[in-house]
C-alpha cells in the first residue's frame, strides 16, 4: 500500500530546528513535497527581503532527508496551484504553532486539494530523534568528517555532498565542552545534540556521532569505532594533529578546498553569527 503524498509549504528562510524537526514528522506520514515561496512571495508575506535567496534556500531544503522535492512557488496565498505527482489521499502538513501565514496556506490548500490537514502542535516537536539509517555499505570506504557544524548552512551542506563522493560520509561533531576550549567563550552556539541531529539530517550524510575526545583529535574515539579508511577536512580544518594522526594510523587525508555549491555564495558559521 502506497504512503499518502504530503505537502508543507512556506519560507524556510534561515532554515532552523524546528523546521527541520517539523519537516522530520511529516516524513513519517509520507513522501514530503516542499512548496518553497519565492524571494518576491516570501517578501510579500513578512515585508521585509528574505536573509537568503530562493536558490540558497532550495538547495538546503533539498538536501534534507526528510524531503522528496521542492517546487518553487510564487504565490504564498495559492502555492498549491499546479501541483501534480501526489499519490493517494495528500495530507498538508503545518506547524500548528508556525506564523499565521503559513498556517493559513496550509488550511486553505487541504480545502483546495481536497486533501486532509495535519497540524503538528509544539509537543510533537521536542526531542532529537534519530533519522531512518540505510544499514551499512561494505563495499564503500568509510570517510570521516569533524567540525562544529554550529550553524548549518549551505557551505557545509555543500562539503558533505563533496565528501560522500569518496565514500559512505560519518559526520564526529565537537562536544560542548571541547568547541569551548577551542573557540572560546560563547561558542557553541547549539548544543551539540542540536548539532548532531542537524547535520544527521543532511542525505548526504550516513551517520552523525558526537566527540568523546579532547583538542584537535577530539573525534579519535569514533573515528576508530567507524573504521574510516578517509578523513576529510576543508582548507581551515587542516591542522598538523590531524595530519600526523592520519599519517600514523593509516588512514588518507583529504583537504578540499571551501566552494559553494553553483549559484550560491561563500558561507561561514563565523559571518552568520548575528546574522
Amino acid at each position: 500500500m502506497s504512503q499518502p503524498g504530503v505537502l508543507v509549504t512556506g519560507g524556510f528562510d534561515d532554515l532552523d530546528l524546528r523546521q527541520v524537526r517539523f519537516l522530520h514528522e511529516s516524513s513519517r506520514i509520507g513522501p514530503v513535497t516542499a512548496l518553497l515561496w519565492d524571494d518576491a512571495a516570501l517578501s510579500a508575506v513578512t515585508g521585509s527581503p528574505p536573509k537568503f535567496s530562493v536558490a540558497e534556500r532550495r538547495y538546503l531544503l533539498a538536501s534534507l532527508r526528510f524531503v522528496s522535492r521542492v517546487l518553487v512557488v510564487d504565490d504564498a496565498s495559492e502555492p498549491w496551484r499546479g501541483v501534480t505527482g501526489l499519490t493517494g489521499h495528500p495530507v498538508v502538513c503545518a506547524d500548528g504553532e508556525a506564523p499565521a501565514p503559513e498556517g493559513d496556506a496550509a488550511r486553505r490548500a487541504a480545502a483546495a486539494i481536497g486533501g486532509s490537514l495535519r497540524l503538528f502542535a509544539g509537543s510533537d516537536l521536542q526531542g532529537y530523534p534519530e533519522a531512518p539509517l540505510a544499514p551499512p555499505d561494505p563495499s564503500r570506504q568509510r570517510v570521516v568528517v569533524t567540525g562544529c557544524y554550529d550553524w548549518l548552512h549551505s557551505g557545509h551542506v555543500r562539503f558533505f555532498e563533496e565528501v560522500s563522493d569518496y565514500g559512505e560520509l560519518y559526520v564526529v561533531v565537537g562536544h560542548d565542552a571541547n568547541v569551548r576550549l577551542l573557540k572560546g567563550d560563547g561558542h557553541p552556539r547549539f548544543s551539540q545534540e542540536h548539532r548532531r541531529y542537524m547535520t544527521g539530517a543532511v542525505r548526504y550524510v550516513h551517520r552523525s556521532l558526537v566527540s568523546t575526545g579532547s583538542g584537535w583529535m577530539d573525534a579519535e574515539p569514533e573515528i576508530g569505532r567507524i573504521g574510516a579508511s578517509i578523513y576529510a577536512v576543508n582548507e581551515d580544518g587542516d591542522k598538523p594533529e590531524k595530519r600526523e594522526y592520519c599519517g600514523a594510523h593509516g588512514l588518507e587525508y583529504l583537504v578540499l578546498r571551501r566552494v559553494p555549491a553553483a549559484g550560491l555564495p561563500r558561507r561561514s558559521s563565523t559571518d552568520l553569527r548575528g546574522f
